[in-house]
């Protein structure tokens, strides 16, 4: 590892600190991003694209406050990602099966707009690192690629589910796998930080959207056949719990 990069253990005043409990968190949201987007865009029948729309307002609205934030807000932060987890359910739905491109397609264009986003965000500043990110432009940067990286998650997550013909809980194995696998690769190896969070925070994705579609897809497609509210709700709780064990712990920004 480079040893002027700064470790991902270290945060400053507009992120989390990069602990299991961030992590934890993020697995949540991205299970609600994808019961929610669900309920709204299937269970309520409004389809992919009325969704979106609905959800990235409060992504928008969201977004606004939190780069006005002078610092670190856990409720603000974590209610953005998950305004931007949903979002991303109900945009890849609408680009991979509305349009027909596909999982494949659509796959493959979310993470050519990630990397362009990343790229974008390095030659302006200089760095990608979630650590640079105290101030608005390099915040604008940080939550373009957040958007673009878990919209891209949801269309992998349908991939392997269903392209790849692994199934829910085939899926969830696969991820889980690739974190470990990355988790691994921090521990004994000097692989970037940047590098391996980035790589992480992309997988979170699929592994929460093929959860979500596990608890309440039907017993036979594989899933458990849940209501996506009850889903949803009992998800946001545990959201809810992990944040405020987070602030009270004082992994949260000093």
């Amino acid at each position: 590892m480079n040893q002027q990069e700064p470790s991902i253990t270290t945060h400053l005043s507009k992120v989390p600190q990069i602990t299991a409990i961030f992590w934890i968190t993020k697995v949540f949201a991205t299970t609600f991003g994808e019961t929610g987007g669900d309920a709204l865009s299937m269970s309520l029948n409004l389809g992919y694209l009325v969704s979106t729309f609905i959800f990235a307002a409060f992504f928008i609205v969201l977004l606004v406050f939190q780069i006005r934030a002078k610092s670190y807000r856990p409720y603000l932060y974590w209610f953005t990602i998950i305004a931007s987890t949903t979002v991303g359910t109900t945009l890849a739905d609408f680009v991979d099966r509305s349009l027909g491109i596909g999982y494949v397609g659509g796959s493959s264009l979310l993470f050519g707009l990630v990397c362009l986003s990343l790229f974008s965000w390095y030659k302006v500043e200089g760095s990608i690192s979630p650590h640079t990110v105290n101030y608005p432009r390099a915040e604008i940067f940080y939550w373009i690629t957040i958007t673009f990286s878990q919209t891209l998650g949801t269309a992998l997550g349908d991939w392997s589910a269903d392209t790849m013909g692994l199934g829910y809980s085939g899926g969830i194995v696969l991820f889980v796998g690739l974190i470990l696998m990355i988790l691994i690769l921090y521990k004994f190896t000097r692989i970037s930080r940047t590098l391996l969070f980035w790589s992480a925070f992309v997988l979170t994705r699929p592994l929460g959207a093929v959860v979500g579609d596990f608890l309440d897809k039907p017993i036979a497609s594989g899933g458990l056949d849940l209501s996506r509210f009850t889903a949803s709700a009992v998800i946001l709780i545990a959201i809810l719990l992990c944040i405020h064990f987070s602030h009270k712990s004082g992994v949260r920004e000093a």
